[in-house]
């Protein structure tokens, strides 16, 4: 009896491995698997990290006291709006939601630094790019193919210039980042948008970081 209870149990646990019915599982090799957030989370994390970026860079536009700062505050703008759209087209009819406004934590900085001027300026704004930067590429990663970010990253790492700030149009075509695999459409689509995404982000925050480093120096001088 108690044998029959327990193949009874092996045989369940098997049928539901494979059945695979949640919407934001992934297949074959890589991704976040199990902890991966589902697409409307994932979307309105992006758009609200995204509007953040550019709303303190078109700031920086009219109130960076470095030409360095403007050039990179630019970027931003001409950057993260296109890929906005590009992920609201991906989504649009799906029933996800695309968040009207900032949330209170952007709400709060832009606030911050509507206060500062001059040097003390670009020094908080480079601050804010890198953290926010830091935590965008994290969301990335999240729908990326684990080994193909690895892969990159130790790429990336050997190419590096400390004399010179990167280059965010920088092609590093022979070392691809892959998107996670997922049975879903939807999902897939907006795991490969990520996966176009991440290189640039990543490059924008080795130029934040180059450029923080800078005003912290011009700063302190």
């Amino acid at each position: 009896m108690r044998r029959t209870s327990l193949l009874s149990i092996v045989a369940v646990f098997v049928v539901l491995n494979l059945c695979g019915c949640s919407k934001n599982a992934t297949v074959g090799g890589g991704g976040a698997g199990a902890t991966l957030k589902d697409d409307p989370d994932f979307v309105r994390d992006v758009a609200l990290k995204s509007m953040a970026e550019i709303d303190l860079s078109r700031m920086a536009l009219s109130k960076a006291a470095s030409g360095d700062v403007k050039a990179f505050a630019q970027m931003m703008v001409d950057d993260h709006g296109p890929a906005e759209d590009a992920l609201k087209t991906i989504v649009a009819g799906q029933g996800i939601e695309w968040p009207a406004q900032g949330d209170e934590k952007h709400k709060k900085t832009v606030e911050e630094l509507a206060t500062k001027q001059g040097l003390e300026f670009d020094r908080e704004y480079m601050k804010a790019m890198v953290a926010g930067h830091q935590d965008l590429a994290a969301k990335l990663e999240s729908r990326l193919d684990v080994q193909s970010v690895a892969d990159w990253k130790t790429a990336a790492a050997a190419r590096a210039q400390s004399t010179a700030m990167p280059d965010p149009k920088a092609s590093m075509g022979d070392v691809a980042v892959r998107p996670a695999a997922s049975a879903d459409g939807m999902t897939m689509k907006i795991n490969t948008w990520a996966a176009e995404r991440y290189p640039i982000v990543q490059k924008h925050l080795d130029s934040a970081r180059t450029l923080e480093n800078a005003a912290k120096e011009r700063s302190t001088n």
